[in-house]
């Protein structure tokens, strides 16, 4: 379950206790019998440091988030801490960058601290770490983020939280527009008008990143429900509520899924025809042979895009190279590399383990 900033605090920041209590009741409930697992994606870290920072509104710089998350996230997990306490639950805390995803060993450490957490009875609460997280190494929003991690613990259901209850085929504040029940493809709202984040200031979010959310976890085989904070109980008891969206594709390997979705490329890969082909049709691995040119600065085991020569991104996927070292192998064959250089160089430019075809 995903919920955001604006279903936990008030519009002018700070934590808002009764609503924390009162979505803790329906997740202590629902785990109560022993046959549901729960994973707690939560916004609300920035929104919760505004107000004892003197600050009315989210800043926009990256610093003052960055102090508003330092001074927030504490009090928002000592919030879940009391409120889980008063029916015998314990939270743990997971705070997530991109590169803790993307990167295999940093996923592998991921995936092994809350399948650990659950094998014990806790429930994570996992959240981006906005206060060391930059530009270049965020999700963005959490709700991708909950998209994630919901395919990463191999969930059976994603519920999205919103201050609305539901999609809707329009404005749901004008008159005459209607919740769409169920979404089965993404044709069925490729006619819809989709709303940017809410006039309340303290979340980065939006109806935008809950859909494309909802596209991500749909495409992995797990089913959605989007509706509001106040239908919590009824999205996880299977009542009619907000907008179901049904499995559109089935689990793809765990890591790909973060490379495609949560790596932002430090930089990219010219690939000549072959080498495209190779990559997209062959699924092969990429071999320095088939590199045109080398763009950006990036450090081995970085995500990079693999682009045709038309410019057009064909894949991605974490080099085995610094951008540095590329240029005198381009166009060079392995064996005529580990002659050359030694057989450390006898290996591909990004391996097929750690390539998605975009």
């Amino acid at each position: 379950m995903k919920v955001g900033s604006s279903s936990l605090t008030t519009a002018s920041g700070g934590l808002d206790a009764d609503r924390v209590d009162a979505l803790v009741d329906v997740l202590a409930k629902v785990r109560s019998g022993g046959e549901k697992e729960i994973v707690l994606v939560s916004s609300g870290a920035i929104a919760a440091g505004l107000a004892p920072l003197g600050l009315t509104r989210r800043p926009k710089d990256l610093a003052r988030q960055q102090a508003a998350a330092s001074v927030g996230q504490g009090l928002l997990v000592a919030r879940y801490t009391a409120s889980f306490a008063r029916y015998g639950v314990r939270v743990g805390q997971v705070l997530l960058t991109t590169d803790d995803t993307s990167r295999r060993a940093h996923y592998r450490n991921a995936y092994r601290t809350l399948d650990q957490l659950l094998a014990m009875g806790a429930l994570p609460v996992v959240n981006e770490n906005d206060t060391v997280a930059t530009d270049e190494i965020r999700f963005g929003d959490n709700d991708r983020l909950a998209a994630l991690v919901a395919h990463l613990v191999r969930a059976d259901l994603l519920v999205l939280l919103s201050d609305v209850d539901g999609l809707y085929d329009g404005d749901p504040a004008k008159p005459g527009t209607a919740r769409i029940a169920e979404v089965a493809g993404p044709e069925d709202i490729a006619h819809v008008e989709i709303g940017a984040a809410g006039k309340a200031g303290v979340g980065t979010g939006g109806m935008v990143t809950k859909v494309e959310a909802a596209r991500i976890a749909a495409a992995a085989g797990i089913p959605v429900v989007l509706t509001s904070a106040s239908r919590a109980a009824d999205a996880l008891a299977g009542r009619d509520t907000g907008t179901y969206f049904h499995r559109t594709g089935r689990r793809s390997a765990d890591r790909l899924l973060w490379l495609a979705h949560a790596s932002t490329p430090r930089g990219a890969l010219v690939l000549d025809d072959g080498a495209v082909r190779a990559v997209v049709e062959g699924k092969k691995s990429l071999l320095a042979a088939g590199i045109a040119a080398v763009e950006g600065e990036f450090t081995a085991g970085d995500p990079v895009e693999l682009r045709d020569t038309d410019g057009r991104a064909v894949a991605r996927g974490l080099v085995n190279f610094d951008a540095k070292e590329l240029p005198r192998l381009l166009g060079r064959s392995t064996h005529e590399l580990a002659r050359e250089l030694g057989p450390e160089y006898e290996r591909e430019i990004v391996h097929r383990d750690d390539l998605v075809v975009m």
